[in-house]
């Protein structure tokens, strides 16, 4: 396992048929929230499932203060887990402040998101994340 899959809980599940689609969860939970979709997807789609550093049983160690100041740090987090798993691209579902992350990521690489679903997304959430 790498330190990306480590840093981040990654789990991949499912077939692939139809492509991958990642499902990011929001603040204040974790890649659990998505239990009840998951079975749903699997047998069309290569589903990424993955925790936002600080979320979940994610190692502390792997926190940096300055790099999760913004949201930019947990889009490149994104972006290496794409690239990690060799994603061309990808229906990405974002909820909460993934559904930013999303966004952020997807103006920096368009070409690895075939489509964004962002389920309620908030247009504030550019700065520090509350603690």
């Amino acid at each position: 396992m790498g330190i990306v899959e480590e840093a981040h809980n990654l789990r991949v599940v499912g077939e692939g048929k139809r492509g991958v689609i990642v499902l990011a969860h929001g603040f204040g939970t974790d890649q659990s929230v998505w239990k009840h979709l998951v079975p749903h997807l699997v047998a069309d789609y290569r589903v990424v499932l993955f925790d936002t550093m600080g979320a979940g049983p994610t190692n502390p160690d792997y926190f940096d203060f300055s790099r999760y100041a913004t949201l930019e740090g947990y889009a490149l987090d994104l972006l290496a887990i794409l690239e990690e798993l060799g994603v061309a691209s990808c229906i990405y579902v974002g909820h909460s402040v993934s559904a930013v992350i999303g966004v952020l990521a997807s103006i920096s690489r368009p070409d690895l998101f075939s489509k964004l679903v962002l389920l309620s997304a908030s247009p504030r959430s550019q700065g520090p994340l509350p603690c």
